[in-house]
Order: C-alpha cells, then sequence, then structure tokens
C-alpha cells in the first residue's frame, strides 16, 4: 500500500465539478483566509492559510464570523503566509513605488499567534525564504513588474517543500483577481509543476465560483 498522503489545496475561485468527495477523503486539505469553498468544495478543513499583513489580517481578526467559522474550527493550523521581516522590508520601497498601499505591510502576525493559542491550533509563517524562492520560480516566466506572489502561489510552493512525496492537487485556483500579483506568470508556473509530475490539477469543469483568485 503507498504511503503517500493526499494533500488538496483548495483556492477561493473555481472548484471543480464532483472535487468535494475527494476534497473530503484527502489526508490533508488547505484552504484560504474566509474559506469560501466550503460547501460546495467540501468540508474537510485542516489548514486555513491567512494574509497576515494589512486589511484581510484586520478583518478577519476583527470578526467573530470568522473567529467561529466552521472552516477556522475544523483546522488544526494556521498558515500565515506574509513572513513579517519580509513585509517590514518590502515597506520603504512600496510607499515610493505604490503610496496607496499604506496599509500593506502592517503586520498582524501576532495577533494570530495569540488566537491560535488561545483556541489550541498551531500557527505556522511561512519562512521568507520561501517567498523568495517563489520570487526566483516566477522569475523564469515573464512575471512583469509586481508587489508580491498570491497567497495561493505560497501555499502552493510551501505544500510542495514541505509534503514533497505527497500527492498534492489543487483547484479553486483560477489565477485571477488583484492587478499587483503575477498571476499569468503563477499559472505558467503552476502548469510547468504539473507537467513535472510535482502538482496535479483535480478536473476543470466549474462547480462553483465563490470569487476571483487569493
Amino acid at each position: 500500500m503507498s504511503s503517500r498522503r493526499r494533500v488538496v489545496i483548495v483556492g477561493n475561485g473555481e472548484v471543480a465539478a464532483g472535487a468535494a468527495a475527494e476534497i473530503d477523503a484527502a489526508d490533508l486539505v488547505i484552504r484560504f483566509n474566509d474559506s469560501r469553498s466550503m460547501g460546495a468544495g467540501g468540508n474537510r478543513t485542516d489548514v486555513v492559510a491567512v494574509c497576515n499583513t494589512g486589511r484581510p489580517a484586520r478583518a478577519m481578526l476583527g470578526s467573530a464570523e470568522w473567529r467561529k467559522s466552521p472552516a477556522v474550527a475544523a483546522a488544526s493550523e494556521i498558515w500565515s503566509v506574509r513572513d513579517p521581516r519580509k513585509f517590514e522590508a518590502l515597506r520603504a520601497p512600496l510607499a515610493v513605488s505604490h503610496p496607496e498601499l499604506d496599509d500593506f505591510c502592517d503586520d498582524y502576525t501576532d495577533q494570530f499567534t495569540v488566537f491560535c493559542q488561545a483556541v489550541g491550533k498551531r500557527h505556522v509563517v511561512i519562512d521568507q525564504s520561501l517567498h523568495e524562492s517563489v520570487d526566483a520560480a516566477l522569475a523564469e516566466h515573464d512575471p512583469g513588474s509586481y508587489v508580491v506572489p498570491s497567497s495561493g502561489m505560497i501555499v502552493i510552493a510551501e505544500a510542495m517543500a514541505r509534503y514533497p512525496d505527497d500527492d498534492i492537487a489543487i483547484t479553486g485556483f483560477s489565477h485571477t483577481g488583484w492587478e499587483e500579483h503575477p498571476f499569468a506568470a503563477e499559472k505558467r508556473l503552476v502548469n510547468a509543476y504539473v507537467s513535472l509530475g510535482r502538482l496535479r490539477r483535480l478536473a476543470d469543469k466549474t462547480l462553483f465560483s465563490a470569487s476571483q483568485g487569493d
């Protein structure tokens, strides 16, 4: 019998038709932020990956609904996708290039740590070295100018690094959204990983669309 675990990363975009059963049968399921994929995209949740800086972090931490949501309640781990050191280093250059993003680097990592301690969850902060390795990988796929990779791309890379011998599948990734994420290059990079057998996509037929991108 194979010892490979089945890991499914479920974005908040289009979820493959009929994927709910496969998602719920996985050994590890990772969702994002407010986990809008829950329900039609299955219910199992082991990890909720959060954007731990800026407005998304503030909104989640300030929301009793998020704190008590089924996905967060079910998860044993919360992954903060933004290393505070990386984003503090970005603050000054962004103040020049993107002054409208004045709160983009505001860090809420400690507050997520406190929340996790209070509810008995493990808090993982994805290291800045992973972010930098994603930047390097994207550089080979004509990313153009961008601010940071998407949370989804960071989590895909973290999962591949953390679980190198496991079967990792993704769904709910439309590779569209905020214009300061390099989504076209991310799609090309993910397709390269799929062609190499490092990732697989669940079936493409759409069952559910929660939003665009992550």
